[in-house]
């Protein structure tokens, strides 16, 4: 499904993709009668998580990049129940809001500052062009990839410990393709800044002279979608 950047900021951060989520959390006092489906929810989470990392670290679409990493983060939220972190699972969900309309409202500054243009191969040198943009899709892409101290790391690290602490024979291989589908996190975070701020412009050159930042509503509300991705955070509160 594909709409404007502020309804796919709706429905990746708030609601309609993360309905599941919330079904489930509902419905979790049902999964603790049974260890086998417990596995299996954790088992098909982790497989999500990593499915989505490498098909968003192929696409060259900057709203599909954002899309699949949304998908691979319910993969995250859907296997840390399977683990009965229900607690944890809805502080990810919250914490993903935040960054997840940070960076579509990010990318949709972007496409409309290139005319409409969304293809990261034909973008590039956009650092000095929309410095604005570039500091808040950098912050919302660490808070994607759990960076140190940003709302993101808090709850990826919760679960990577908790996943960690509860680690047998059965959670072993899960344990280890979560890993490697936080490594495809970065990967393809680092990829998309690359391709659409630091390497050199292999667009259409006349689009940089109508090139600019976007007025202040829409960056009055990326500032304090900024705030929210690196100050909320409530820890505390689910241990």
């Amino acid at each position: 499904m594909e709409g404007p950047t502020p309804v796919s900021a709706l429905i990746h951060a708030a609601t309609m993709v993360t309905a599941g989520i919330f079904v489930m959390l509902r419905c979790c006092y049902l999964f603790e009668f049974s260890n086998s489906l417990l596995i299996f929810i954790s088992f098909v989470g982790c497989l999500t998580s990593v499915f989505a990392g490498t098909v968003g670290f192929l696409q060259n679409d900057i709203k599909k990049v954002i899309a699949y990493s949304t998908c691979s983060q319910l993969g995250f939220m859907t296997f840390i129940c399977g683990c009965s972190g229900y607690i944890i699972s809805i502080f990810h969900l919250f914490n993903h809001g935040f960054f997840k309309a940070l960076l579509f409202l990010g990318a949709g500054s972007i496409i409309h500052s290139l005319m409409d243009e969304q293809d990261i191969r034909k973008m590039g040198g956009l650092v000095n062009l929309l410095p604005f943009t570039y500091i808040i899709f950098l912050i919302g892409s660490l808070s994607l990839s759990g960076f140190l101290f940003t709302t993101g790391y808090y709850s990826k690290d919760v679960i990577l410990e908790l996943l960690y602490s509860n680690i047998n024979i059965n959670l072993r291989f899960i344990y280890y393709l979560t890993l490697f589908s936080v490594m495809f996190t970065v990967l393809y975070s680092i990829r998309l800044l690359f391709f659409v701020f630091y390497d050199h412009y292999r667009g259409y050159y006349i689009k940089l002279l109508y090139i600019k930042e976007s007025d202040y509503l829409i960056t009055f509300v990326l500032f304090v979608l900024v705030f929210f991705s690196i100050f909320i955070c409530q820890k505390n509160h689910i241990q």
